[in-house]
C-alpha cells in the first residue's frame, strides 16, 4: 500500500471529493457547506491522499491567527488503515513549514461519529479546550 500526499492548488470539487466528503452523513462537518456542483473552487488549502493512485482521503487547512484549523476525511472503506494518521502527519509538516503554532479541529456536536473522532484526535496528542468544543495540538514539525 503506497500512500502519497498531493497539494491541490487550486482545489475544485470533483468526483473523488464527492465520493469521500459528499458521502459523509449530515452534521459531520458542522455548519461547513460543501459545494454541490462539480468544478466549484474550494477555499483554504486542500490536500489529497492517494493509495496506489486512487484518492482515499482529503485534508483541509486554513490559517487562523498563527494556527491551523484542520479537517480530515477518509473513505469509509479505507478507515482504520493509517490514512488519517498519514494525513495528520503531513498537515503537521505543512503547518510547521509555515511557522504555525497549533493544529486545531472542532468536532461538530452533530457529527454522527463525534466521540470516535474526538477520541482518535486525543490519541494523536490533541487536547480539549476549556469548554471542550475545540481540540488542539502544538505543531510538532
Amino acid at each position: 500500500m503506497a500512500l502519497t500526499w498531493h497539494a491541490e492548488q487550486p482545489a475544485h470539487w470533483d468526483d473523488a471529493k464527492q465520493r469521500i466528503l459528499g458521502a459523509e452523513p449530515p452534521g459531520t462537518f458542522g455548519d461547513t457547506l460543501l459545494p454541490t456542483h462539480p468544478g466549484a473552487v474550494l477555499p483554504g488549502d486542500w490536500f489529497r491522499v492517494d493509495r496506489d493512485g486512487v484518492a482515499v482521503g482529503y485534508a483541509w487547512m486554513d490559517t487562523v491567527w498563527g494556527d491551523a484549523e484542520i479537517l480530515l476525511s477518509v473513505a469509509p472503506d479505507a478507515r482504520t488503515t493509517g490514512i488519517g494518521a498519514f494525513a495528520l502527519d503531513h498537515l503537521d509538516h505543512e503547518a510547521a513549514t509555515r511557522g504555525l503554532n497549533y493544529l486545531f479541529n472542532r468536532v461538530s456536536p452533530r457529527h454522527p461519529r463525534g466521540a470516535e473522532v474526538s477520541g482518535w484526535l486525543q490519541r494523536q496528542g490533541f487536547h480539549a479546550s476549556g469548554d471542550g468544543r475545540w481540540l488542539r495540538r502544538r505543531v510538532r514539525g
